[in-house]
Order: structure tokens, then sequence, then C-alpha cells
């Protein structure tokens, strides 16, 4: 017997709707896992292009997958709903992804600014661990908008690597109140190329995070610096992930710090991009 989407057999008699993905879910851990893919396979061959696994995973694997498998359009029933959200099962998958995604962050780091490995293989690297990040910023935007101050938090961690905690602050109180108007800066215009909305969009979303926090001090009747400030508290994770790593590593790793951080959000906002073009006039 099959069940319908309403979650009644096929026969007229009702049955308890199954998730029969439920452990498919844990894949998703494929991706935090990809730093220890791509520098395992390096040390074991010496392949320079293995530390490219992010890239080629995302754009070359996923999309070849998603072609052979298909759209799966099943959905759980409507009355199916809050038992799901309460299944503490899939809150442990999402935030088995935060250790997996730092592990895998914090050791390629520290091993770009201590090997003498060849600039393009770090460089590679670094583009894999920006790739995570992006992926990362999809788990922060599902954290970010539970209703628990604790999976709130985690959703700040997720974004510290990508340097992007504002995104935290305007894609909840911004872009979900203005979306497709001339306002939203995550939604781009008719004719917009990519490479002139990237710029827009990433310099609007910091103004319009900053703008809302300010706002809302203003309301208390007092200035935006201070520590529950949700941008300043978002970027002090940021400075501080960033500067133990420097301190530990050396300045070498700048540049590979700041170029998987662009690689991240701008994964970001490709997806804005596609999701959202031509919405605007």
């Amino acid at each position: 017997m099959s069940l319908e989407p309403t979650g009644v057999v096929a026969d007229g008699t009702t049955e308890q709707w199954r998730d029969r993905k439920r452990y498919l879910w844990l894949m998703g851990l494929v991706v935090p896992s990809l730093a220890f893919i791509a520098l395992g396979m390096y040390l074991l061959t010496g392949w320079g292009v293995f530390m490219w696994t992010g890239p080629i995973v995302i754009f070359l694997i996923v999309p070849l997958a998603d072609i052979i498998i298909g759209t799966d359009s099943s959905n759980p029933p409507d009355e199916m709903i809050e038992e799901l959200e309460n299944d503490k099962y899939y809150r442990y998958v999402t935030y088995a992804f935060l250790p997996l995604q730092y592990a895998g962050f914090i050791v390629a780091m520290y091993l770009v600014g201590t090997t003498d490995w060849p600039v393009i293989d770090k460089i590679g690297l670094a583009i894999s661990i920006g790739c995570v990040g992006g992926i990362a910023i999809n788990t922060a935007h599902e954290l970010g908008h539970k209703r628990e101050k604790e999976e709130r938090w985690l959703g700040k961690i997720a974004l510290a690597q990508s340097a992007y905690g504002h995104f935290f602050i305007e894609h909840n109180r911004g872009h979900h109140t203005r979306v497709s108007t001339p306002e939203d800066p995550a939604s781009s215009r008719i004719g917009e190329s990519f490479y002139r909305f990237w710029p827009r969009t990433v310099s609007g979303s910091l103004r319009s995070a900053w703008s809302s926090e300010k706002k809302r001090y203003e309301r208390k009747e007092t200035h935006p610096f201070h520590w529950g400030n949700d941008v300043l508290n978002a970027w002090a994770m940021t400075v501080v992930l960033f500067g133990v790593i420097i301190a530990v590593t050396g300045v070498e790793v700048i540049p590979y710090l700041i170029l998987q951080a662009i690689v991240g959000f701008s994964l970001l906002e490709v997806v804005n991009y596609m999701e959202h073009y031509g919405m605007l006039r």
C-alpha cells in the first residue's frame, strides 16, 4: 500500500506516516567532512587535485546526482509537521554539522599556515573549506529560524567562519519583510548580472543589518555599541576565531582565511541571485 500526500492509504484506511529518508539525512554530514576527505586523499596520493574536493563535489558530483536521482516532491502531511519538529533526531543531525565544520576548518587552516605545500594546493584547500562554510550558512539559516535562543546562537557560530554573521539579522528582519522590493539587497534586478549583483547585495546586506540593530537600540534610547548588538557579537566571533588561527599559524594564513570566507558567502549570494532573479524591474 502506498501513502497519499495527506497520509491516507490508497484503500481509504489511515496509516502513520513514516519518513523513509530518515537516516539518509545523515548524508548531509558528508559536506562538513570534505576537509578530511580532501586532506586524507592528498596525503595518501600527493595529488593536488584532491585539494579541490569541495568545488568538485558541490559543482559537479552533486548536480550530476540530482540529474540521475531526479526530484523528490514528497512531503510529510500537515498533521505530522509538529511531531517532526519535536523529533530531536533531526535537530541532532543539524547540530552535528557544526563540530565537523569547525574541526575541518581549524585543521585545514593550521596546515595551510604551517606547511610548505604548493600555493596552488593551499588555494584549492581554502576554496574547499569555503564551500563547506557556504553550505554552513544554510545550516545557520535553519537555526536562525528557531525560537530557542541557544539554537540562534549556534546559527551565529556557523556563520563565523565565513565572516557573515550579519546575515543572521538581515535575513530574518530584512529579507523576509522586504523580499522582491527595491529595499531588499538580496533581490536581483531584471537583466542584472551576478557580477553587478554581488557587490550590491554584500554591501547592502551589511548596511541593512547594522541599520536594523541601530534602530532597535534607538527604540531603547541608547547607542548600538552594546554586546547585545547581534551584528557586533556575531562579528566578534569571527575576529576571535581568525585571531586565534593567525596567532597559532602566523600571518601567512591571512590570505587563505579571507579567500575561504569570500567563497563561503559568495555561495550564499549565488543562491540568492538565482532564487530571486528578475523579481525587481
